[in-house]
């Protein structure tokens, strides 16, 4: 059972890194760059923030420049992706 467990939680937290890995070719490794130089840093957001934003990208709601680049970048994130990946880029400060 207990490698049940501990084998769920590497593949979920592989799964979060490879999602942020997409996110970091534009951001940077730790969200601390301008996307395509246009972007806010999202480094040290609030996850409320970030998850909203992510939210907004996906239904059309929210973005600026990139407003197309990034609907297509979180169209595949299910709503507990999105969850997860805000924790994730919250935690960089």
């Amino acid at each position: 059972m207990k490698k049940i467990v501990l084998g769920t939680l590497i593949a979920a937290a592989s799964l979060m890194a490879a999602n942020f890995a997409q996110c970091a070719s534009c951001h940077g490794a730790k969200a601390e760059k301008k996307a395509l130089g246009k972007s806010k840093i999202i480094a040290g957001w609030p996850a409320e923030k970030i998850e909203k934003a992510l939210h907004g990208y996906k239904d059309g709601s929210y973005g600026g420049a990139m407003k197309g680049v990034m609907k297509g970048q979180v169209a595949r994130l299910s709503d507990a992706d999105i969850k997860e990946l805000a924790k994730t880029i919250s935690s960089f400060k």
